[in-house]
Formats: structure tokens, C-alpha cells, sequence
């Protein structure tokens, strides 16, 4: 893709073009360009770009695609540490200011390149660094099958992938897309090994309380069998953890009386968590049982008997429990309910349906050929 250049002239003269226009602005270059070549006088004009980055947008856009447009011809082995250079000085040029500005800088050059130049990584990181500043997330592409495929063309090293991976996850929570930044981060603690997970227990921690804080998230059992979290195991974070993904509500209560400092070091709201494992241990009991009395309910979930009726309500709300209130009788009579674990206990339930299902469509048809030879 060709990047719209600031004069149609050979390459010397742009280089000179852009030396005496940053010269003009009060950059200190010489307007004689270099002696070592195009590399070098790209590097010089990187280093006093500042000046110019002051100016109208559009004036600044011409300009530094004359750069980009230059360092484009350049040889790959040439290109790295300039276009490192430049990224550098567009993410932290007055930080916060501008932010348009210097994204549309960074895309044009990241639409510029070669689809598999490995140096695209440091310009799409830069892209996600100045997005995240200015909560425009939103219009640099994160979708993760992209993002897989870019890991993948730009041959990234271990290092290099939980890199991207850890800035694309911390823009997404940070512009509170929170179901997209999970993904990102179960991407990325399932990207070690055995041998390396240790490394991420940062990372592991991060995504246990992420998850746990989050008001939308009440599935955590795909958290338990990512090797980074089965580091912890033994640690209060990972028995916290466990207690959200099968455990009741008194479980938690008695594990919060005796680590009330532990929850609070981490920035949950002890409300907030036992609303949630209200929640869950409803899930749970909804689960064993189509006919839950009133009474049930209060001792479990530790409700008043005027509350139970508003916390259904709230509960099928979330979807991931379908059931009706019978006043009359003070019970809920259960539709359907989202399981908190799924195990080979589940995938057993799920294919005796399956084939229940099967065998009594079986009969059905038999039936209509019995009542029609033809059908």
C-alpha cells in the first residue's frame, strides 16, 4: 500500500525538502543531507521532528508521510530501528495531547507496510498505546483471530506475543470492554507452558480479580485449567477463585471472615461478591432442583423472606437462570439453568439428551410411516 508522499521528487531532494522545512521551524539540522545515505538522513530528520509536530494536523500529516513514504524504500534491515525511533517519539510526544493526530500518523505508516514486515508489531503497540490514552480502542482493529494471524505472520518470539497480547488486554479493560479484554487474557495465560508459567503469576492474579470484579462475568471454571492460574494453586487467591467457580455462599462467608484483609488488598467489594455468589449458589441449586421453596432460598442465600422475590427477579435477568415465582405455593419452579461447571459429569447429561432426543424422533417418524407409508 503506497503512503500519499509530501513532494513528487527523487528521494535526495525529498530528504533535503524535509531537512530545510524542520530547518525553517527551528529544528537543529543541517539542510545539507548526509553523507551515509538515505538511512541517515531519515534519522537525522526523525530526531528533529519534534518541531514540526506542533503545527496544523494536516501540515504534520504531509510531512511525516514524506517520512514514512521514505522510509518505506528503505531495506528491512534498515527500516527496524528508524521506524522504532519514530513510534517512539509519536507515543510520547505530549502525551495525552493530540491523540488523533498521532494515531493517524501511526496508522498510516502500520497501512503502509508489507502485511508480514515483522516491525508492523511495534507500530500496531504504539497504535494500542496512544489509542488507550484517549479511549479509542474502538478504532484500532483487536478482534482476536486478527490479532492471532498477525502473531503468526510476524513470526512474533514467546516474549514478544505476551507483549501484544497484555497491551491489547489492559486498552480493552481500560475502555471498558470487558468481555473482549477476558478473551485477550485467557488468549494469553493459555500461551504458556508447563515450563513458563511461572512467569505469569502477574498476569494470572490480574485475570482471577478482573474476573471476579467484573459484574457480567459468573463463569469461572475455564480460569482453573489455564497452567498459569494452576501455578497458584495452594495461594488465598486461587482458593478464592475456587470457591466462585463451585462452592456456595456460606463457603465464601466463612473464607472472607478469615481473610477479610486479603479480599479488601484486592480491590473487591465484599457486597459486590456476595451478590454474586448469591447468584451462583442459586445457579447452582437450580440446577439439582426444578421446585426451590422460599424458605430454601433464605437460608442458602442468606436473604430476608421480603427479598426473595426481588433477587429472582434479578437473577433471570442475568439469563443465566429461567424459572417462575409461584406466590401461592412460595416456591420457584425452574425452567432452565446455566451450569457453573462443565465437566465430563455435564457432557454425559448433555448426550443421554442428545440421545433421548434421537431416539424418541426416532419414534415419532416411525409412527407417521406407520400412519402413512409414503412420509
Amino acid at each position: 500500500m503506497s503512503v500519499p508522499a509530501f513532494i513528487d521528487i527523487t528521494e535526495e531532494d525529498q530528504a533535503s525538502e524535509l531537512r530545510a522545512y524542520l530547518k525553517s521551524k527551528g529544528a537543529e539540522i543541517s539542510e545539507e543531507n548526509s553523507e551515509g545515505g538515505l538511512h541517515v538522513d531519515l534519522a537525522q530528520i526523525i530526531e528533529a521532528s519534534d518541531v514540526c509536530l506542533k503545527d496544523d494536523d494536516k501540515e504534520v500529516e504531509s510531512v511525516m508521510n514524506s517520512v514514512v513514504s521514505l522510509l518505506l524504500i528503505l531495506e528491512a534491515e534498515k527500516q527496524e530501528n528508524l521506524i522504532e525511533s519514530l513510534c517512539e517519539k509519536l507515543v510520547k510526544f505530549r502525551e495525552g495531547e493530540r491523540p488523533s493526530l498521532r494515531m493517524q500518523l501511526l496508522s498510516n505508516l502500520f497501512h503502509g507496510m508489507d502485511e508480514t514486515a515483522p516491525v508492523r508489531y511495534t507500530v500496531y503497540c504504539s497504535l494500542i498505546k496512544v489509542a488507550a490514552t484517549c479511549n479509542a480502542i474502538a478504532f484500532i482493529p483487536t478482534d482476536l483471530d486478527q490479532v492471532r494471524k498477525w502473531i503468526t505472520d510476524w513470526n512474533l518470539n514467546t516474549e514478544k506475543k505476551h507483549t501484544l497480547l497484555r497491551l491489547v488486554y489492559e486498552a480493552l479493560v481500560d475502555c471498558k470492554k470487558s468481555e473482549a479484554a477476558a478473551k485477550v487474557m485467557v488468549e494469553l495465560l493459555g500461551s504458556y507452558t508447563e515450563d513458563n508459567a511461572s512467569q505469569a503469576r502477574v498476569d494470572a492474579h490480574r485475570c482471577i480479580v478482573r474476573a471476579l470484579k467484573d459484574p457480567n462475568t459468573f463463569l469461572f471454571d475455564h480460569l482453573l485449567a489455564l497452567k498459569p492460574v494452576r501455578f497458584l494453586e495452594g495461594e488465598l487467591i486461587h482458593d478464592l477463585l475456587t470457591i466462585f467457580v463451585s462452592a456456595k455462599l456460606a463457603a465464601y462467608m466463612k473464607f472472607y471472615q478469615s481473610n477479610k484483609d486479603f479480599i479488601d488488598s484486592l480491590g473487591l467489594n465484599h457486597e459486590q461478591n456476595m451478590a454474586k455468589m448469591r447468584l451462583l449458589t442459586f445457579m447452582g441449586m437450580a440446577v439439582e432442583l426444578k421446585e426451590i421453596s422460599f424458605s430454601t432460598m433464605q437460608q442458602e442465600l442468606q436473604v430476608e423472606p421480603d427479598e426473595v422475590e426481588a433477587f429472582v427477579i434479578d437473577a433471570v435477568r442475568t439469563k443465566m437462570v429461567y424459572c417462575k415465582i409461584d406466590q401461592t405455593q412460595r416456591k420457584v419452579v425452574v425452567s432452565h439453568s446455566t451450569h457453573r461447571t462443565f465437566g465430563k459429569q455435564q457432557w454425559q447429561q448433555l448426550y443421554d439428551s442428545l440421545s433421548s432426543w434421537k431416539s424418541n424422533l426416532a419414534t415419532v417418524k416411525n409412527s407417521l410411516q406407520t400412519l402413512s407409508p409414503s412420509a
